[in-house]
């Protein structure tokens, strides 16, 4: 067990199985170090159910915040499939947070910290990152929020 397997699970986090892309393209693409993560929406909760809705509306910032970090760990599961190991990141280097809002709601960074806070909590300083955070009037099948990412990994 690596260390950040080893750090998921003192944080008692199990990943999910990576997503397959809804459409035609291409889950993750490498060039030389990095690694550029497609969208992904929310992995499902430990109840099976996923967040769906506009923030503002069918969800609060908090919630928005849970989906973000369901979020975050789809995007894990996705860099594990891609390396075979979590420890090859060496760093989070820029992410795009897009959600679904209200046209009136105005909180988006609070709503993609969820996955920034995941982030660092699994990977330290080396998960602090560039960040957009940005709403949108709908996302792909109405989930709440989608985040794509560029990673600096190890051979």
């Amino acid at each position: 067990m690596g260390a950040v397997d080893a750090k998921l699970n003192e944080l008692g986090i199990t990943l999910p199985t990576a997503q397959a892309p809804a459409a035609n393209y291409v889950p993750a693409v490498r060039t030389g170090n990095l690694l550029f993560l497609s969208g992904v929406g929310p992995a499902a909760r430990p109840d099976g159910t996923t967040p769906e809705g506009k923030v503002g509306k069918d969800l609060s910032k908090e919630e928005g915040y849970e989906a973000a970090r369901l979020v975050g760990l789809n995007i894990l599961a996705r860099i594990k499939d891609e390396t075979g190991d979590l420890d090859k990141v060496e760093r989070v280097v820029k992410l795009l947070g897009m959600v679904n809002t209200t046209p009136d709601f105005s909180e988006h960074p609070s709503v993609i910290n969820g996955c920034s806070d995941l982030l660092v909590e699994v990977f330290g300083d080396k998960g602090r990152h560039a960040r957009s955070a940005v709403g949108f009037v709908s996302l792909p099948f109405h989930i709440p929020v989608e985040i794509e990412m560029i990673v600096q990994v190890s051979n």
